[in-house]
């Protein structure tokens, strides 16, 4: 770096984490916020200067609170990672006005693109196709009933901010859709500030499929290849791979190019990914931009070789984009694995509480990222992301071995987790086929019901096993782990 920048991370947990390792790659000082829960988070750990955030501010969202941080500091640079304010032409501004250097694209061009009905609007004017749907937003229920009717059912009722699958309903049926306008609005209200609704049309039977891309706003902008992304829990991503299976590659090719294209000509800074619906005549058609890091960035790194975050931050810093096109050469097959605190019996609800048992798998290209720890609390103010798993291989049912090998390893005591879902999935037929779309889970169907042992035997378990594990005689095998969290398809009972 031609500077030595001081940059603060405005979020938590895993993602921060990520920055924070990435900034000391590249040698620049760094700066972390927290508040008085996460004081103890292994994130913080991480950072060279931490600023606790105070008790009567909003937290990871108060703007000024985060300015006032880097102020305090010192710092010339925010990185906002993915989630809070990542996508904040608000807060970008403010930057801007503290003469803070935001690490990602322009308050216009996040205006534009975060929003979805102008994202649209203006990938439509480039030559995109665009998902059939309502071109402005949603008046009230009835103006929906009626734009429904016209689109034909199903559809689904959208956001216009934001994303994460918050402030989505899919409606079969008239009658249905005045309720779920309410709940959708008021979820979206409350997730993003903006209750304002659009409607899609539903494309049953169609992949979903995103290009990443990084562009240095100097009219340098390059692809890094896709991701499937078709695995979905209620619109939330689980499951991702690259290359995409079932996908021919001169579609792929095609949404290479023009994904490049739009932003060249949207004058694009950072790191962003374009989303787009492809059927099974690899018809396709584009859904939104995300203008930030996504949180399956893993995929594309493992797969390109490549640190895309410590690229993001030179970008961001005012470095032109140091990669070309030909220089950026996929190798084999990657997947990654989202593990969620959530109980997948009981409607997947978070399961907050103590992890008294947390140990990572390991091994040969397997990549955890995480931010949490043993003893740590997980709390349900936050997304009940724990880890993501990545594994690569020369080719998909070798990566999807490592996978399955990775997840075995997995050892969660103290809250309920998603693992059997992950094994249910990786388990099906349209899965190792690689024959599967957006509906995947409702074809698969239910979670089987494991055995479930209780946080109380658990812990005495692992207790002894610590205990005892220090007196085995040299020469005898250690027993197998007590706590295997799919092993033996077992899940564990949060303590309660």
């Amino acid at each position: 770096m031609t500077s030595q920048p001081k940059v603060l991370v405005a979020n938590r947990g895993e993602v921060a984490a990520r920055i924070l390792r990435a900034l000391r790659d590249l040698a620049l000082p760094s700066v972390a916020v927290c508040t008085r829960a996460d004081r103890s988070a292994p994130y913080v750990r991480l950072a060279d200067e931490v600023v606790e955030l105070d008790a009567a501010s909003r937290g990871y969202l108060d703007i000024d609170a985060i300015l006032r941080a880097a102020a305090a500091t010192g710092a010339r640079a925010v990185h906002p990672g993915y989630g809070f304010l990542a996508e904040s032409p608000e807060f970008r501004e403010a930057c801007d006005r503290a003469g803070v250097r935001f690490i990602g694209p322009t308050a216009d061009v996040m205006r534009v693109l975060s929003h979805k009905l102008p994202g649209r609007r203006a990938m439509a004017a480039l030559g995109l196709p665009v998902v059939p749907g309502s071109p402005e937003a949603l008046a009230d229920a009835q103006d929906a009933l009626d734009r429904a009717r016209e689109l034909g059912f199903p559809v689904l009722l959208k956001a216009a901010a934001g994303g994460g699958g918050r402030g989505m309903r899919r409606v079969e049926r008239p009658e249905e859709l005045p309720a779920a306008f309410d709940a959708a609005s008021r979820e979206a209200m409350g997730a993003f500030g903006c209750p304002t609704l659009f409607l899609e049309k539903c494309l049953s039977g169609a992949r979903h499929i995103e290009i990443q891309v990084l562009a240095d706003g100097q009219g340098n902008a390059v692809h890094l290849f896709e991701r499937a992304c078709s695995v979905q829990r209620r619109h939330q991503k689980v499951v991702e791979e690259s290359p995409a299976p079932g996908v021919s590659r001169a579609t792929i090719d095609t949404l290479c190019r023009l994904s490049v294209d739009a932003v060249r000509a949207l004058g694009y800074q950072g790191a962003g990914t374009l989303e787009f619906l492809v059927d099974g005549d690899d018809r396709f058609w584009f859904l939104e931009m995300n203008t930030r890091l996504q949180v399956e960035h893993a995929v594309t790194e493992v797969r390109l070789g490549v640190d895309l975050v410590c690229e993001m931050i030179r970008v961001g810093l005012g470095e032109p984009l140091r990669w070309r096109q030909d220089e950026l050469v996929p190798r084999g097959h990657a997947i990654e694995c989202r593990v969620y605190a959530e109980d997948p019996y009981r409607d997947f609800v978070p399961s907050p509480g103590r992890l008294f048992r947390y140990r990572v798998p390991s091994g040969p290209f397997v990549r955890v990222d995480d931010g949490v720890e043993e003893g740590a609390e997980v709390c349900a103010c936050f997304d009940p992301l724990l880890a993501k798993v990545t594994t690569w291989a020369e080719d998909r049912p070798a990566a999807l071995a490592r996978m399955r090998g990775a997840l075995r390893e997995f050892e969660i005591g103290g809250v309920r987790h998603n693992l059997p879902l992950l094994a249910h999935v990786l388990d099906s037929r349209p899965f190792v086929g690689g024959d599967y779309d957006t509906a995947v889970l409702e074809i698969i169907g239910p979670v089987p019901r494991a055995e479930i042992v209780s946080a109380e035997t658990i812990a005495v378990a692992a207790a002894a096993r610590a205990i005892c594990g220090s007196r085995e005689p040299r020469g005898v095998p250690a027993a197998p782990p007590v706590v295997s969290a799919w092993r033996r398809r077992r899940v564990w009972r949060s303590p309660h």
